[in-house]
């Protein structure tokens, strides 16, 4: 056994435990930007859970046009300590400069996979059960209409099916291959 038989797991479940919590931040500033239903329940778990946290942030942070700007730094903050804690945990000497420049490509990884799983469960949800209302659906509909509205308005339905959906995983995919690697290679040199 390996000095990584210990720290490759506690780096893992810091991970987890630090992604979730980034996700539902995420997904409060994202139902704030689309101005979705607060009265869903998945809306009001969201709200609740993150409350604590972005309070003391807003009294310093305020918003800026509709844009929460203190849900921002606390991904931002949350993304930063989680790299910390990994960097510790992994006998490396903690780089606050080298965690913050990291957290910013690793947060934008993390938008777009938000976005490119909602849409696939959509889609999912759409083929099993078309017709049904619950509170997911409606969540799920109002953070990826902005995305695949202007799809569906130059991809028409194809004899009833909807392609609008893959067009925007291709793009978000693309976007991801085409953003994502140069920013690492930015901040890879802060590693060394």
């Amino acid at each position: 056994m390996g000095s990584n038989y210990l720290t490759d797991p506690l780096a893992f479940l810091i991970q987890v435990v630090f992604d979730l919590l980034i996700l539902v931040v995420m997904l409060r500033f994202i139902l704030q930007l689309v101005r979705a239903n607060f009265y869903n329940p998945i809306s009001q778990f969201t709200v609740k859970v993150t409350t604590p946290l972005l309070r003391p942030l807003r009294r310093v942070i305020p918003g800026v046009g509709g844009i929460d700007i203190a849900s921002i730094v606390l991904m931002f903050l949350l993304k930063t300590l989680e790299l910390v804690l990994i960097m510790l945990v992994s006998a490396r000497a903690p780089q606050l400069l080298a965690a913050m420049a990291i957290a910013i490509p690793e947060l934008i990884g993390l938008v777009i996979n938000f976005f490119l799983f909602a849409i696939l469960i959509q889609v999912v949800l759409s083929w099993v059960n078309p017709d049904s209302y619950s509170p997911l659906t409606d969540l799920l509909h109002s953070v990826t209409a902005p995305l695949l509205r202007p799809a569906q308005r130059l991809i028409p339905p194809i004899g009833g099916l909807d392609l609008s959906p893959m067009a925007v995983l291709v793009g978000l995919q693309l976007l991801k291959m085409l953003l994502i690697p140069p920013l690492q290679m930015l901040t890879a040199g802060l590693l060394l």
